[in-house]
């Protein structure tokens, strides 16, 4: 399908590929992975002719079509509903309702054959277009993704970003191409949707190209994994779990040949230098020195993920009692988010609130802060102080500031070399650290963010969606952070292997409460899949039960109206073959018509023309008694049914 060969790229002075090389074939399912900045969004962009190779070359087949989701799909803008936006990947069907609803008004006027395989040459390509179904695929998908059917009328320009990226997703998945390349597709997504998503790769018949931070997902989507490492892109034939485990044995094998190539090379630099001015051994220490020169140097494997090496402590310790929400409710205007819902907080929790999108809880963990007005009780426990972690923080970040400057005008009190040390855990080591927060990555203004956070003495800590612009390496040293936190906290987020690691405790949001899992995420998802399993059984036995009550009561009068309608039926059938043999002798009839020696005697072309009349005739009486039989059919199945 797509061959990437001996591909080099720059940015600038900086190498993102040399010699690099990489074949994606029909049905692979690939999780492209590496630290930020290390190019993999510049693969995709590569792929699709965005950028040109310095050198190298990307080979496809012709009838490769390319689905791209990118982040500058956030910057569209329209007015379009977001049905009609999903539905631009229909253009040639759209284009082709167009004209059929064109000869459509024309055979109000000019009724003729032409006109007639124009109308049926455009319906037969329409119908393989898929055209009768794109609404309702459109549909499917645009609600897989978490929109209302109410929504779906709803302007493009009425939502969020993160709301119009999945607009633009459905678009992509609609067009159905032979190769889909997502970049990061789940950062916009709630729990229900990326689950849903997971769902349609599994079945898609295409090829993807996956660059994504959330584990979990590379897990159940992906079953071979392409590492962006030292400018080259490494392959292991598995999903991400089976490529953390690979690596840990290349690794093992590569720190070893390393190893044993330095023992060399300085055996061979010491027999240099102590021969190279003997004139016996002159010409064998020079053999060695160009044997030192050809050798493909072996590199050293890169040491592991940055380990937080960095103690979260806070002075003052909390009650017992973090917090109590006593009957608390909370609406805005029509819309209800909480209704009569109590929360409790003990010291020591650690507590992750899961859901969809617009449940309410990001506004949950307002109410919480105390900077959510509420029906009902609000109570903060003793000693308790609270540090909030959003989205928004990013913004709050002095964008003059260096990063370490940053951290300590955060009223921590600690030490430059605390604050360094913590610091190299968050990746920012030597003389990153004197960095302007205005140069920095969305990715690396959220570690300095956390950073600060983590250092605010805080008892107890809420974090809204932490992981958010977070590498898998960065996820990893929050995940350390919070297990060393000795203090609570209450996390929203939609990674689960995120949430599987620092929660002992499930929130979700039903029925307008606040609802407790008293376990891990993976407990919580069995629990729940029971629960909706068992939900199914019910609402099937009790639509069994309706069906039952339905059922006429007295058995008599529904044992006759079932003879009644298979009589009919069996009439249905019988003119039906009435009506296929008459629709036959029509045809053949026609057939002796169009004979030049029926036409040239007037005498035989009459008696056809007779013949014919009698057979139409028949065959109009046998179409009505057909139908007049479908609709007492019809009468019947209905009264069954009161």
């Amino acid at each position: 399908m797509i061959s990437i060969n001996n591909l080099s790229f720059h940015f600038g002075s900086r190498p993102m590929y040399d010699d690099a090389n990489l074949h994606i074939k029909p049905k692979d399912k690939i999780g492209l992975i590496g630290l930020n900045g290390t190019g993999k969004s510049t693969l995709l962009r590569i792929i699709v002719g965005e950028y040109t190779p310095d050198s190298g070359s990307v080979q496809m087949s012709k009838d490769t079509t390319i689905g791209f989701l990118n982040q500058d799909l956030l910057s569209y803008e329209t007015h379009e509903s977001i049905l009609s936006v999903a539905m631009q990947a229909f253009e040639e069907a759209i284009n082709l309702q167009k004209e059929i609803d064109k000869v459509l008004v024309e055979f109000e006027n000019n009724f003729h054959d032409s006109l007639v395989d124009k109308l049926a040459h455009l319906q037969d390509r329409f119908e393989a277009l898929g055209g009768y179904t794109m609404q309702a695929e459109a549909e499917a998908i645009l609600e897989g993704l978490g929109f209302s059917t109410a929504e779906l009328q709803q302007p493009l320009a009425s939502f969020s970003g993160g709301w119009r990226m999945r607009v633009m997703l459905a678009k992509i998945l609609l067009q159905k191409p032979s190769l889909l390349l997502l970049d990061e597709p789940t950062n916009h997504l709630d729990l229900p949707s990326i689950k849903w998503l997971e769902s349609y790769l599994e079945r898609f018949e295409g090829a993807v190209v996956i660059v994504s931070h959330d584990r979990e997902f590379l897990d159940r989507t992906t079953n071979i994994t392409v590492e962006v490492s030292n400018s080259k892109l490494i392959v292991y034939a598995g999903n991400y779990s089976f490529y953390m485990e690979e690596k840990v044995l290349r690794d093992e094998i590569q720190q070893g040949a390393f190893e044993n190539q330095q023992a060399q090379i300085r055996q061979a630099e010491r027999f240099i230098e102590r021969f190279k001015a003997k004139a016996t051994k002159a010409k064998q220490a020079q053999s060695r020195q160009k044997m030192l020169d050809r050798m493909d140097r072996i590199e050293e494997v890169a040491p592991d993920a940055a380990k937080v090496n960095f103690s979260f402590r806070f002075n003052t310790q909390p009650g017992r009692h973090i917090l109590r929400l006593e009957h608390m409710s909370k609406s805005y205007g029509e819309k209800v988010i909480f209704k009569d819902t109590n929360v409790h907080i003990e010291r020591g929790d650690k507590i992750a609130l899961i859901g969809a999108n617009g449940k309410g809880k990001s506004t949950l963990l307002r109410i919480i802060a105390g900077t959510e007005p509420i029906k009902g009780k609000r109570e903060l426990g003793h000693n308790v102080i609270m540090s909030f972690y959003a989205q928004h923080q990013l913004e709050a970040l002095t964008v003059d500031n260096e990063i370490l400057q940053e951290l300590q005008q955060a009223g921590s009190g600690k030490t430059e070399v605390e604050l360094r040390t913590l610091l190299g855990s968050f990746l920012f080591t030597g003389d990153t650290v004197f960095k302007k927060i205005k140069v920095l990555s969305g990715g690396e203004k959220s570690r300095v963010a956390l950073a600060k956070t983590l250092i605010s003495e805080a008892n107890f800590l809420m974090l809204d969606e932490p992981t958010n612009h977070l590498d898998i390496q960065s996820v990893n040293i929050l995940i350390q952070a919070l297990e060393q936190y000795e203090g609570t906290f209450v996390v929203i987020s939609h990674d689960r292997y995120f949430v599987e690691n620092v929660a002992t405790k499930i929130w979700f949001i039903e029925d307008y409460e606040l609802k407790e899992y008293p376990g891990t995420y993976h407990e919580y998802e069995t629990w729940q899949e029971k629960r909706e399993k068992e939900a199914k059984k019910e609402a099937a036995i009790e639509q069994k039960t309706e069906v039952k009550q339905k059922q006429p009561k007295d058995k008599s009068e529904f044992s006759q109206l079932t003879n009644q309608l298979k009589q009919v039926n069996r009439q249905v059938s019988e003119v039906e073959q009435k009506v296929q043999a008459l629709e036959q002798k029509l045809a053949a009839c026609e057939t002796q018509l169009a004979d030049p020696k029926v036409f040239g005697n007037v005498e035989l072309l009459q008696e056809k023309t007779q013949e014919f009349e009698a057979i139409k005739q028949k065959l109009d009486k046998a179409q009505e008694e057909w139908e007049e039989l479908m609709l007492e059919a019809e009468d019947i199945e209905t009264k069954l049914a009161d």
